[in-house]
């Protein structure tokens, strides 16, 4: 996901002595010694964001790459993937059978990276901090079933839930459970600036060079005590303006490794014509793209509109003519990899037909041409994006049912204006926070959800989402799931467009690069080293 160059507007002006007391590197040369990995991911500050590296507010998977190596977590998603495993914890579990009851001790010795002990009133006092917040990110949601906090002594902290909620080990392993120290957080303020602290694998130097930031390096935290394993001592994560400039960079040598976002052709490319001493490396992803509707907007109020959009979109196309083998057609807002995927879209409104579509119009009494604006974000997904929607325009207005155009707008824009209700219609991309269908199905449908939407569905809320998580045995959930996935396609609050696959290309001299990124798109930049294999 990219970011435009910083942009410091007045109403963040006492941002300033935070940024300038942040590292500099004219130069741009990397620290000696150092993995760099390229980036396309751009870090901004601004008036609507003013704290992007904050744990309470962040909910981007860029920013959560930085958050990862710095914020210990009590639990983490284990290399592999599977169920998670404790980090900052010693031992994680429920006390009872209906999930409501989760209790944790800490490690041992566990202090941040200033040597301030960690302790059960830090983990209190973080999870706490998110709720109070609430920030507009839709992050706290991930935390809405916690009713209390109870600490007993320094290391046992129990979480006592509103509601059953199988997938609550999961939720601790994100970001926005981080354990921050109330020293350098407040309890009721988001910390403005790049800075993060915390107890996690590295500490981190934010690097600012003309406003914006352009690197990020880690330095491995003697004082880290979790789960992790790492494997090296410095790492630099270096971002870049777009893809060609990584790419240079790359067979240059100036960076080890470069991850989002590739082109698809650079992809191609690179799997066609392999270039000596650069390897590319196909790791398991579960990202998914989408269209969004703000159903409270005239244009895509009624339904017949969003559903003859649906049986007009061509996926195939798109993902054949745009991303090539990076992408496959998605029916559902759960990917076909995760267990309980059902091809819902696909079941109800079956191949693309201008003859559906037209029907689904015409008898709800819809008057066409159609005028939409699609919108998107020119600068987060990767310079594909305004191909794809030129593409789906194209697709609309050849049916002569829509009246079609595109916008495109920079990120730091377009999230608030998203979040407002700005756009009737506009493309958006979702990494999972942890690899679980509730997490293709809350962020959309629960409350305090991701978007920011109008769309409400009584049913999805109220009782299939608290009904899946009562569910330890998370197969046991399908029927519920599949009843979800049939709601989206009925109501189409979201349209589900496709899901990618996840390339990182690397100097061979560099190892542990299969394990660099997980399927959930999480760096885990602890796993790379220098040498052959």
């Amino acid at each position: 996901m990219n970011r435009k160059t910083l942009a410091l507007t007045a109403a963040v002006g006492l941002l300033a002595p935070l940024l300038a007391a942040c590292g500099s590197d004219p130069s741009g040369a990397a620290r000696p010694g150092a993995i760099v990995v390229g980036t396309t991911d751009r870090f901004t500050v601004t008036q609507d964001a003013p704290a992007p590296f904050d744990p309470a507010h962040a909910y981007d998977s860029g920013i959560w790459n930085v958050l990862r190596q710095t914020v210990q977590t009590l639990m983490r998603i284990p290399r592999g993937g599977g169920r998670p495993v404790p980090d900052a914890a010693s031992e994680c579990q429920f006390t009872d059978s209906a999930s409501r009851h989760y209790r944790c001790f800490l490690r041992e010795d566990l202090v941040f990276a200033d040597g301030r002990p960690v302790t059960a009133q830090d983990v209190k006092f973080s999870v706490e901090r998110v709720l109070a917040i609430k920030a507009d990110n839709g992050a706290a949601g991930l935390l809405s079933t916690v009713d209390t906090i109870e600490t007993r002594g320094y290391r046992e902290v129990v979480f006592h839930l509103r509601t059953s909620d199988a997938t609550f080990p999961y939720k601790l392993s994100t970001p926005v459970a981080g354990i921050v120290s109330s020293d350098k957080y407040a309890h009721d303020t988001l910390r403005a600036g790049f800075q993060v602290d915390g107890s996690g694998p590295y500490t981190m130097e934010p690097v600012v060079r003309d406003g914006s930031l352009s690197s990020v390096v880690f330095s491995r935290n003697p004082r880290y005590r979790g789960d992790v394993e790492i494997r090296n001592e410095t790492v630099e994560l270096r971002s870049f303006p777009d893809p060609g400039a990584m790419a240079r960079a790359l067979d240059d040598g100036a960076i080890d490794m470069m991850t989002r976002t590739m082109t698809p052709g650079q992809i191609e490319e690179l799997d066609r014509k392999p270039t000596d001493g650069i390897k590319l490396t196909e790791v398991p992803g579960l990202e998914i793209r989408y269209l969004a509707f703000n159903t409270e907007a005239p244009e895509v109020r009624d339904k017949a509109v969003r559903q003859a959009i649906a049986s007009l979109v061509d996926r195939n196309e798109i993902a054949a003519q745009v991303y090539g083998p990076t992408a496959q057609p998605l029916y559902s807002l759960i990917p076909s990899t995760i267990a309980t995927h059902a091809n819902a879209f696909f079941d109800r409104y079956g191949e693309p037909s201008r003859d559906k579509a037209a029907a689904i119009l015409r008898d709800a009494g819809v008057d066409t041409p159609v005028k939409l604006t699609l919108h998107y974000t020119t600068d987060h997904y990767g310079t594909a994006t305004a191909q794809e929607f030129s593409a789906l325009r194209d697709q609309l207005n050849k049916s002569g049912l829509f009246d079609a155009t595109t916008e495109g707008t920079e990120w730091s824009a377009f999230r608030a204006a998203q979040k407002r209700g700005d756009y009737a219609v506009y493309g958006l991309g979702w990494f999972p926070d942890f690899p679980d269908p509730d997490n293709y199905i809350a962020p959309f449908l629960d409350g305090d959800n991701f978007l920011n939407t109008p769309y409400v569905s009584d049913e999805a809320r109220d009782r299939l989402i608290p009904a899946s998580r009562r569910e330890a045995d998370r197969a046991a959930a399908a029927g519920t799931f599949r009843r979800l996935q049939d709601i989206v396609a009925r109501d189409v609050p979201v349209l589900p467009l496709w899901q990618g696959k996840q390339y990182v290309a690397s100097r061979d001299t560099l190892n542990g690069v299969e394990w660099a990124l997980n399927t959930s798109s999480d760096l885990q930049l602890w796993e790379l080293g220098r040498g052959t294999t």
